[in-house]
């Protein structure tokens, strides 16, 4: 008898569970909707320009690998190469130098200051583009104020360059790994800390033998953030140094404008398939990381 009514109980709420998920599904479909229309039709339309190749004589098209052959070949393999290279070198400073400046800003008794470190941090990590570009320029560039006021220029200063570009990356990289770390630092438990002191740890061995450990999937999650964020970045090289410097983001630009060689349209495409891959690959690396991390601090 009691069974028979537990299962006779059960059944209604069983549908009313079914119910709200299949309401939580519709709830979705809009979401899904815009998803499908904004990234997945220029995602197919990227997809099929890639492999296609137009006969100039005859306008008629098919499909190739013509276009990815080219993409990693060259100038473009060049340029792919060199992006990669300036996103894991800014990625990696800004790892090194944003994980003291969020401790700093954790371990501050100044709820005022804070605020105002993450509230601007925030506002960094999105300021970018043609703006950031004049600002170095102005500021750091062959007349700018600090460059001739304390005369960069005669000690081998030179904006346009990778490591000055790199500077100018880590301007809203350091603020973005601020606000990406903040989270897993408040994450760490004062217990461990207490407890590590008990034991007759100094705050090294915690740091080398707790604390790290704990933050380096948020750490490495956060330089596959930066590396991407950087790997991505266009308007601010472009108005810096043009295509002094090999960026795949660059080329793509030149390449879509036939600065380079009319008709390579195709060639972007496939150059924007490369890049692709690699902002999944750096996906396929930080979502394991982030899981991994959120069971350590939740």
């Amino acid at each position: 008898m009691t069974a028979t009514a537990v299962r006779v109980d059960s059944a209604p709420a069983a549908a009313v569970k079914r119910r709200r998920r299949s309401l939580g599904w519709l709830a979705v479909v809009p979401l899904l909707a815009f998803t499908a229309l904004a990234f997945g039709l220029p995602a197919l339309a990227m997809l099929d320009g890639a492999f296609t190749a137009k006969d100039p004589a005859t306008g008629a098209t098919s499909y190739t690998t013509g276009n990815l052959t080219a993409s990693l070949q060259g100038a473009y393999l060049t340029a792919l190469l060199g992006s990669v290279k300036l996103s894991a070198v800014s990625a990696a400073l800004g790892v090194l130098l944003g994980l003291p400046l969020a401790q700093a800003v954790v371990t501050s008794r100044f709820r005022a200051l804070r605020e105002a470190v993450l509230t601007a941090s925030g506002v960094l990590a999105n300021f970018g583009g043609v703006p950031l570009a004049f600002a170095f320029v102005a500021t750091l560039g062959n007349a700018g104020v600090l460059t001739r006021h304390l005369g960069l220029a005669d000690q081998g200063w030179d904006l346009y360059s990778f490591w000055g570009l790199v500077i100018v990356y880590l301007y809203f990289l350091i603020p973005l790994m601020v606000l990406t770390i903040t989270p897993a630092l408040e994450g760490l438990r004062t217990q461990w800390r207490e407890a590590a002191q008990n034991n007759g740890a100094t705050p090294v061995q915690y740091w080398r033998h707790v604390a790290l450990p704990v933050l380096l999937p948020s750490l490495l999650g956060g330089l596959v953030l930066l590396f991407g964020s950087a790997f991505a970045a266009y308007a601010t090289a472009a108005a810096m140094v043009g295509s002094s410097i090999p960026l795949v983001t660059l080329q793509i630009a030149d390449a879509i404008s036939g600065n380079v060689l009319v008709g390579q349209e195709n060639v972007a495409l496939a150059l924007s398939l490369d890049m692709v891959l690699v902002a999944g690959l750096v996906m396929a690396v930080y979502l394991p990381l982030q899981r991994r991390s959120a069971r350590w601090l939740a």
